[in-house]
């Protein structure tokens, strides 16, 4: 099993919950459609990872505040990257098939330390920085479905296991990458910062 790290120690999540197009400037600016109700999809356990790879030419980033959950609640905060084949996922959507392909391949679900948090949800905000330019940054605020609406939406059909991540969704400024490229994400509370995570891309 993939684990990630909490606190000091090791944790391997069943599974990462996903919200897709919970960021009204994203949505527009993959000319997609503003969803009537929660986009939820799942990466398997084999698509965690703390390595950041060169995919494919087309594969897209998307930074993400990440939670972690520990009896049906936050436990933890951390910074991921959804990876997304764009071209192969844009075929899967125009012929009304799942994502899995393009979203749930392993290396897909980039993930940095996981700390504890307790704290207030509608403080939280998030940056990525590409090669020391910032390309995303969003608070609570943007957000169209809140943390708590997620989990008790998530809840409605599946359970959580004790490690399981939520991605919350990623704001606008999606792109591709290349080898060498240095990424450093970041989630905050107000101006507080709560973690950190850097990554440099490998072949």
């Amino acid at each position: 099993m993939k684990i990630i790290r909490f606190n000091t120690s090791n944790i391997a999540p069943s599974k990462i919950v996903c919200i897709g197009r919970n960021y009204v400037e994203h949505i527009r600016e993959l000319n997609n459609e503003i969803p009537s109700s929660m986009v939820v999809f799942n990466k398997p356990n084999s698509a965690v990872t703390d390595v950041l790879r060169f995919i494919t030419p087309d594969t897209r980033f998307e930074g993400e505040i990440c939670f972690l959950m520990m009896g049906g609640t936050i436990a933890g905060i951390g910074f991921g990257l959804d990876l997304t084949k764009a071209e192969l996922q844009n075929h899967l959507k125009s012929k009304g098939l799942p994502w899995e392909r393009a979203k749930g391949f392993d290396g897909s679900a980039v993930l940095g330390e996981f700390v504890p948090f307790s704290g207030n949800v509608e403080a939280l905000r998030m940056t990525l920085h590409i090669n020391d330019i910032l390309v995303q940054e969003a608070a609570y605020g943007l957000m169209i479905y809140k943390p708590i609406e997620m989990i008790e939406e998530i809840k409605t059909f599946m359970s959580f296991e004790d490690g399981d991540i939520i991605m919350s969704g990623t704001p606008k400024g999606v792109a591709t990458y290349k080898i060498g490229d240095t990424f450093v994400g970041r989630v905050y509370s107000k101006d507080r910062l709560l973690v950190e995570s850097q990554w440099s891309v490998k072949s």
